[in-house]
Order: structure tokens, then sequence, then C-alpha cells
């Protein structure tokens, strides 16, 4: 499984990447592998606020439908719209075109409760 060594981790398979105050939020190599064909995907928003661990977004595989949750608080600043018409992106491309939206973070801090990569690793080898 690819887990890339510069994004931080959900315990709910998350993952984001940090360019100063604004972080990009997708879900992870695994995530998506334990979801398989991801058929549609509801981005949220711009200007929705959330609560880290709040359901921001919903997907759909051929197996089940998935909340995606706000890894930290914030406002979403951007949605990626290419998911509403290329669902699949999520799988083929996890970490780059397939993410979900970006998130303006109201506390930094709240980084600190993310795991890294090492620790994302050995959570999805249990």
């Amino acid at each position: 499984m690819n887990v890339p060594e510069d994004l931080k981790y959900a315990e709910t398979h998350e993952w984001i990447r940090m360019e100063g105050e604004v972080g990009t939020v997708g879900i992870t190599d695994h995530a998506q592998a334990e979801l398989t064909d991801i058929v549609f995907a509801e981005p949220p928003k711009p200007g929705a606020k959330f609560s880290a661990k709040s359901p921001a977004a919903v997907v759909e595989s051929v197996k089940a439908a998935s909340d995606i949750y706000a890894p930290v608080t914030g406002e979403v600043v951007e949605s990626n719209e290419e998911l509403t018409a290329n669902p699949a992106l999520l799988n083929t491309d996890p970490f780059g075109a397939g993410w979900i939206f970006k998130i303006r973070i109201s506390d930094p801090a709240e980084l600190d409760a993310l795991k890294d990569a090492a620790a994302y690793r050995e959570q999805i080898a249990q």
C-alpha cells in the first residue's frame, strides 16, 4: 500500500497535505482498495464548515456508501468537482487527482492528533 511520508492521516483513512493554512483532503490508498470500485462522490461545497471527525463528504462504491470525515476543523475553500463526473479518480489516483476538498484549518494544533506515515502503516497492517 502506498503511504506517502509527507501527509498526516486520520484513523478513519483520510489524509491531509498542508500548504500554509490550507489542507488538501482525500482518502488513502488503503481506503479506496477496501471500498473497491467507487461509482459516486459528493464533495462538500465551498463555504461549508466542519469540526474535526465530522462527516464532510460521501462516496459510494459497488459495495457500500461511506462518509468521509474532516480530519481537522475548518472551512472548505475548494471542492474537487471533477469527482462528480469521474469518481473513479478516487481509485486510480487517491493521493493526486482524486483529492476531495481543501479546507482552511482553524486550529493547526489539531494536526498533532493525526498519524504520521509510520503510525498509519502500523494501523493498516493489523
